[in-house]
């Protein structure tokens, strides 16, 4: 997994990082208070719970492109398989149409990501790198979705369209800065560090 996150951006083969997560929707019950000089916007404690929705994001570390959440299949009520297979065809058929081979960083069962998959043309430009059981860190998503979280999942989104508009105002200016993940982990650090959760002797995937 490491030895792959290393390897050279190669456009024809791109490593793509896939996660997802669920967040809350809030409103508020009181109109907050516009800010004024020398005083900022001002906010009620008490919130109504307005459910839930999930999010799927993609980026892709080496070419310092960040997310896609940019359209309804990206926000969903609920994380299924057809929600998955939506994100995979969006993958193949517009992120990277030229591609191939696209491989994809993931923590999800291999059982869900082989029953999603029923088309062969999408099945044959997908190579799917698990990530080890304990170790989803290693999905450069997360640390994405850690960015994401605090730029707009912490505030109040009272309904999926204010959640869509603050993800992709995110978006656009991560995208437009291409800021880089500082990875700082290799392959020669987890042989040393992780070394007590292996066998002498074994493979760090």
């Amino acid at each position: 997994m490491l030895d792959l996150c290393a390897e050279p951006y190669d456009p024809s083969r791109p490593v793509v990082c896939f996660d997802e997560t669920s967040t809350q929707l809030l409103a508020d019950v009181r109109e907050p208070l516009p800010a004024q000089p020398g005083r900022p916007r001002r906010q009620d404690y008490e919130y109504r719970r307005a459910g839930t929705r999930n999010l799927f994001l993609f980026c892709e570390p080496p070419a310092g492109w960040r997310v896609r959440l940019l359209t309804n299949q990206a926000i969903t009520e609920r994380r299924t398989m057809v929600d998955f297979a939506h994100q995979m065809r969006w993958l193949v058929d517009v992120a990277y149409p030229d591609a191939t081979i696209i491989r994809v960083v993931l923590d999800n069962p291999v059982s869900s990501t082989g029953q999603a998959l029923n088309t062969h043309r999408m099945a044959k430009r997908l190579e799917f790198h698990h990530t080890p059981k304990h170790a989803s860190w290693l999905n450069m998503a997360e640390i994405e979705f850690s960015a994401l979280s605090r730029a707009c999942l912490k505030g109040r989104n009272p309904d999926a369209d204010a959640l869509q508009r603050a993800i992709t105002a995110y978006e656009t200016r991560r995208n437009a800065a291409r800021i880089p993940i500082n990875w700082r982990f290799g392959t020669d650090d987890a042989r040393i560090k992780l070394r007590r959760f292996y066998p002498c002797g074994s493979n760090v995937d």
